[in-house]
């Protein structure tokens, strides 16, 4: 990212960009070098808020977790550095650190994660080390929320499947406090209350009283979970209304004049002053988020089916088609389970030995999830956040690749193993253990390091990681368009 941010001039990009309104010093500009290149596009307005506030309305569309972790590491571990550097390279300081700890943690949770729904640790393994790898990683390394939102989504999955519901609605919910999209992580707490309750009655035990009791408890738990998955988002659009639709009158005299010329330049609202309000304050549920989606971004259902974004579309393409071909290849292995919502119990589940693998029945709502999401995106949003939206949100990207490469690539069936890799969806147990005696192999860099003697799809699936891995650290970098 240092090289390629200093060998290559930045792109003039009509992006989000404030003054700076103190000069740097000889350690800021030092930091800017070695760590500017991770500061672009939305991380400005991840950084401009954590150091001056939702100050702009269009700032309200990045949720407040990420930017007050930034602060608070700032004023906090970092506050030894404040006299060699000012706040801004602090918290670019913060974003690196968070998001090299959160990044490593969200591997690991996915790892822990693929163990218990896949029932495959080397399964798991393998789509853990393709984490790291990402074709969305330049936004888990910049000061973006996505290393955040990655950890603490897969970690509250993990803690759903151990039965620890309430933690993982904690979870949830934090995770929705650090990106708006984790609202929809509701339907995973819908689903595991709705096959509590769908098992019971497959049971057919108790009489039909007991069975209301039981749908009442199970309605009302989902109930509550659900809503405190939906509380951050509430209340951060509530925080929005008070700030930009309140009677106001001090705000302006503390707005820096560079900063209350940006907003005029540009026609960013400001907060409310002198009576005037934004447009969206006057709805019947003032939502400011669907607002600046619409109004600041043109974001909405196939507002994007424009000639001129057909570049976007071909960058969203491989994540598009691999999203594609998991649900395909899932709902075609399984489609007694998809009709019935994976609420039916199935007999190698009741006889103990459920299937291994990706196409088990647990990945169904994952699947399910992955495919919500990769239809709203390439409908209603800017198609090319595709990969970083699917990246950062659902396992299933992660394990699919390692499926299609457990099924294709006979290296990973190779000597130095436990034994064969048995096909994902082969129903064996593959509960054996990721690499030989010893240190467990690598077996991404082994395909890498073997990388003309792979099957074409092998060498397709490991290109496209790489190549974004690559091309996303050199273009958004230097503002080019990769967001």
């Amino acid at each position: 990212q240092a090289l390629s941010n200093l060998l290559l001039p930045d792109h003039a990009a009509d992006a989000f960009s404030p003054p700076r309104l103190s000069e740097p010093g000889p350690w800021d500009l030092l930091l800017e070098q070695l760590l500017g290149g991770l500061s672009r596009w939305d991380a400005e307005h991840f950084l401009f808020i954590a150091e001056r506030g939702y100050l702009y309305e269009h700032n309200c569309a990045f949720f407040p977790l990420f930017p007050l972790s930034l602060r608070a590491v700032a004023e906090g571990a970092l506050w030894p550095l404040r006299r060699l550097l000012r706040l801004r390279s602090c918290l670019l300081l913060s974003a690196v650190l968070l998001n090299s700890l959160f990044s490593t943690l969200a591997a690991a949770a996915l790892y822990e994660l693929g163990c218990v729904v896949l029932r495959s640790r080397r399964a798991a393994f393998l789509a853990a080390l393709l984490f790291p790898i990402s074709p969305a990683n330049v936004f888990m390394a910049a000061a973006y929320s996505e290393s955040m939102f990655a950890f603490l989504a897969f970690r509250a999955m993990w803690q759903l499947e151990k039965g620890q519901s309430w933690l993982s609605t904690l979870l949830f919910s934090l995770a929705s406090g650090a990106r708006a999209n984790g609202i929809i992580n509701a339907g995973f707490l819908l689903h595991s209350h709705s096959k509590s309750f769908a098992l019971q009655l497959q049971g057919g035990s108790g009489s039909v009283r007991r069975l209301w009791k039981q749908l009442l408890g199970v309605a009302a738990s989902a109930i509550l979970m659900c809503a405190g998955v939906l509380l951050p988002f509430a209340l951060f659009q509530y925080y929005a209304y008070l700030r930009f639709c309140g009677p106001g009158t001090g705000p302006e005299q503390v707005v820096p004049k560079p900063l209350r010329q940006l907003a005029l330049d540009k026609g960013y609202q400001l907060v409310a002053t002198n009576g005037v309000k934004p447009p969206w304050c006057s709805q019947q549920f003032p939502v400011v988020y669907s607002y600046i989606q619409d109004v600041y971004w043109n974001v909405g259902f196939l507002r994007y089916f424009e000639l001129r974004q057909i570049p976007n579309f071909l960058l969203a393409l491989p994540v598009t088609i691999l999203g594609c071909w998991a649900a395909w290849t899932y709902g075609t292995a399984n489609p007694r389970h998809c009709l019935t919502l994976g609420l039916e119990r199935r007999k190698s589940e009741e006889d103990g030995k459920p299937r291994a693998g990706f196409c088990c029945p647990a990945v169904f709502v994952y699947v399910v999830h992955a495919t919500v999401l990769l239809v709203f995106g390439f409908f209603c949003m800017h198609v090319q956040v595709l990969t970083r939206f699917l990246g950062s949100s659902s396992p299933v990207l992660y394990w699919f690749s390692a499926h299609l490469l457990q099924e294709s690539e006979p290296l990973l069936r190779s000597e130095g193993t436990d034994g064969p890799t048995a096909a994902p969806c082969s129903g064996k147990s593959l509960l054996d253990k990721p690499g030989g005696k010893g240190a467990p192999e690598n077996p991404v860099v082994k395909l890498l390091l073997n990388f003309r003697s792979i099957t074409p799809l092998s060498k397709c699936l490991l290109g496209f990681f790489v190549a974004y891995w690559l091309l996303g650290l050199v273009l958004h970098c230097n503002c080019l368009p990769w967001t």
